[in-house]
């Protein structure tokens, strides 16, 4: 008989009583902050809603966070929340508008949301961590690097009264530094790890079959692969003899090394000798290689035609020199050959193989095995997604299978590449929909499925290729076995990267396993921790932030939402409000804005010549604009030093652009909160934000300028300009005169001849600071 957990804020028999989650859970309220190890599906969630049942009862009146790296993962623990405490919950993510993120977050107790969004809020203002008695990392192996759950976490513990963190994850990397990051940067203080061997999990945990199968490669291909070889043959022996590379037997790891210190040795030269530049295009023309390797090798014939199509349109000397290469021409023409005759990679065949068998043959028409459309509830439709690293990839297998009958949905991401729309949220939301209910045999999705997505009982996951990193590995298997035993076919071309990519994703699997149950492993991490949360607190007691009236005020864009600038800013006491502005990123007065430009950022916007017209309009909108140059690898190899040397001296003296370098985004932080103290003289001054460009024509510069009175826009300021004739006349107009102007009420007209009449109150103050100075 099933017995089911109680408590005050838990819905009756809503949850199922399972020792090991209620242990979790026990160890998290005990312990403090904990990371919590364990497979996918064996109830992570559950445990952060016993941990959040058992705060908010006891912390009166404080609310909860869940935070997950994407939207739909968001809203799926917003579900799940709210099917299980009795407590009122909602999500935050950039879809909402901010007045309604501000009310959800006041009138909720649990709060389910992305990083970034509650990130931007917390640098606007909107609302604080004070009363939030638990946070919820989920997919905490993210926190890492500039990611938001960093920021999120160090502002967490100075401002909430009573603090607890939870990070949840099925696979928090192999390498022990950054397992120590993460459990650094999140406040871990304790590591529990559950796995399916355990005695207390076995008994709901479903296995996961894991079956490799191997392919041989065509010898269409393996003729065109000989010829990229070659290609890549020639450029490796040049590097050695020009001293780059020690040895030809070299991977990606060892060319991006050896491009990264000709790097540094031309960042280091006054005059760099003309080789290192020969030695930057030949290393570019090797990586270009090695990617096209890896294509025809482990993806596909149109995976590879489409990245030469690519790299075609690259006006680089490395993407040009490979077009120019006998060898990598005939590579190249073999393959449009290939295409045209239909040739495929054996992993194409293998594939629809697999797949027609699971799925079942009669009469030559593809049909299941279960009756998936006379019941299509989860429990009875037999479900099989394929992962594979690229979008190119995925349309060929949707071809390949449209082509056989194998009724296959394409998922991916948002983001737009090659031309081609990503999905939308919605597009997104109805591919799952679709799947679920039967409507396809097969789910094809890149990378972005590997977390989060909420589909249930995949009976098979199939993946194109294997995926070096252990994470991808546990994240993709992790898939299937949910609500009966899973199965996992991986291909593997036989002599490729395949198969050095499957043995890495084994050996890190392993280190990672080794390394969460090494007792000084965990005692080093939890020691780390500890140190790290006592410093922060100490923090939290000296710096007592100002008042905000005594605070310097800088209007940062609205793209440089996720920049860490604005994270530092905000942690120097600085008073940071994001606006859209038409030039700049930062500005701190009418006459001073700010671009910020990484080293990385200035060089290319040299080579794309976006440099000199981004320095027009500065110079053009503002009467003293400021560059700063972030970070010291300016001269890093990919254009000439002169080059930017010249693009220096030509925006200081030909565009009067001050340039200012910084080290970093810290400094960088720094260095715009001096600028800001040295506008502002430590007052509030009120900042005219530039939100649109000045305008060029005669008649867009008269539109401008009446825009600007009270409550007149764009339509009511034609009409004023129309009828009056003139600038001048418009501004002379009485208010019986202006309200004859359709568009123009009584109180519109007295608002605009009381701007125009006013007494400017700060001529008088200004006159003084002028005869002091």
């Amino acid at each position: 008989m099933t017995s089911y957990i109680n408590h005050p804020l838990l819905k009756k028999d809503a949850i199922e009583s399972r020792l090991y989650q209620q242990i979790l859970a026990g160890d998290v309220l005990k312990k403090g902050n904990t990371m919590v190890v364990a497979p996918t599906a064996l109830g992570k969630t559950i445990v952060a809603i016993l941990v959040a049942a058992d705060r908010l009862h006891k912390v009166k009146n404080s609310k909860v966070l869940v935070l997950a790296p994407s939207k739909p993962l968001a809203i799926q623990h917003e579900a799940s929340f709210k099917e299980f405490i009795t407590l009122p919950c909602s999500s935050l993510t950039g879809a909402i508008k901010t007045d309604e993120r501000i009310k959800r977050w006041e009138e909720s107790r649990i709060i389910c949301a992305t990083p970034q969004t509650v990130e931007s809020d917390l640098l606007n203002g909107r609302y604080d961590l004070s009363n939030v008695s638990l946070i919820v990392f989920d997919e905490c192996h993210h926190g890492v690097g500039s990611y938001s759950y960093v920021y999120l976490a160090s502002r967490y513990v100075q401002e909430s009264k009573f603090n607890l963190i939870l990070g949840l994850t099925a696979s928090p990397g192999s390498d022990k530094f950054k397992i120590k990051e993460v459990c650094e940067n999140l406040y871990i203080q304790n590591i529990v790890v559950k796995t399916e061997d355990d005695v207390d999990v076995k008994p709901y945990f479903n296995p996961v079959e894991i079956e490799w199968v191997r392919v041989k490669m065509s010898s269409e291909i393996e003729k065109i692969k000989k010829h990229v070889d070659k290609a890549l043959k020639v450029r490796l022996k040049a590097l050695k003899n020009m001293g780059v590379i020690k040895t030809v037997s070299v991977g990606k790891v060892d060319i991006l090394k050896a491009r990264g210190r000709i790097q540094g040795e031309i960042a280091r030269s006054t005059n760099p000798d003309k080789d290192l530049f020969q030695a930057i295009s030949i290393l570019s023309a090797v990586i270009n290689i090695q990617h096209a390797q890896e294509l025809i090798e482990t993806q596909g014939i149109q995976t590879f035609n489409k990245y030469v199509a690519r790299l075609r349109k690259k006006k680089t000397k490395a993407a040009k020199s490979l077009m120019w290469d006998d060898n990598f021409g005939r590579a190249v023409k073999l393959a449009k050959n290939a295409e045209k005759n239909g040739w495929e990679h054996p992993k194409l065949r293998e594939i629809t193989k697999i797949l027609k068998k699971e799925l079942g043959e009669s009469d030559g028409q593809t049909k299941l095995k279960t009756s998936r459309f006379d019941d299509k509830s989860d429990e009875s439709s037999s479900k099989i997604m394929v992962f594979t690293q690229y979008r190119d990839t995925l349309e060929m297998i949707h071809q390949k299978l449209e082509k056989e009958g194998i009724k296959s949905a394409k998922f991916f991401g948002q983001a737009t590449k090659d031309g081609e729309k990503g999905l939308t949220q919605k597009e997104q939301k109805a591919i799952i929909k679709s799947f679920r209910m039967g409507e396809y045999d097969v789910l094809l999705s890149t990378s972005v499925a590997e977390e989060g997505i909420d589909i249930p009982a995949v009976d098979l996951v199939v993946l194109y290729e294997p995926v070096p990193s252990e994470v991808r590995m546990i994240q993709r298997r992790g898939r299937t076995g949910r609500k009966r035993t899973g199965r996992v076919k991986v291909l593997v071309t036989n002599g490729t990267r395949d198969e050095a990519y499957f043995w890495s994703s084994i050996r890190k699997e392993d280190r990672m396993k080794n390394q969460l149950i090494d007792p000084e492993v965990l005692e080093e991490l939890n020691a780390s921790a500890i140190e790290r949360m006592d410093n922060e607190k100490k923090v939290k007691v000296l710096d007592k932030p100002k008042s905000k009236g005594n605070r310097p005020i800088v209007y940062a864009d609205s793209r440089e939402g996720n920049s860490k600038v604005i994270r530092y800013l905000n942690e120097i006491e600085v008073d940071v409000k994001i606006n859209s502005m038409a030039v700049g990123d930062y500005q701190v007065s009418d006459e001073v804005a700010i671009e910020r430009k990484t080293t990385k950022d200035f060089v290319e916007s040299i080579m794309d010549k976006r440099l000199f017209k981004q320095a027009r309009e500065l110079s053009e909108e503002f009467k003293r604009p400021v560059i700063i140059l972030e970070g010291d690898d300016l001269y890093n190899g990919v254009i000439h030093p002169n080059a930017v040397r010249g693009s220096i001296a030509a925006l200081a003296l030909d565009f009067r652009i001050s340039i200012i370098p910084t080290r970093n985004a810290q400094d960088t932080a720094y260095m715009i909160k001096r600028i800001a103290i040295r506008e502002q003289k430590g007052e509030k001054i009120p900042i005219q934000i530039r939100t649109d460009k000045k305008p060029v024509s005669l008649m867009e510069q008269q539109l401008f300028i009446v825009e600007s009175l009270p409550n007149i826009g764009p339509v009511n300021a034609k009409n004023l300009l129309s009828h009056f004739g003139s600038v001048s006349n418009v501004f002379n107009a009485s208010e019986s005169e202006l309200q004859e102007v359709d568009g123009i009420g009584k109180k519109t007209a007295e608002n605009i001849r009381k701007v125009i009449e006013s007494k400017y109150l700060y001529f008088e103050k200004e006159i003084k600071e002028k005869k002091l100075l």
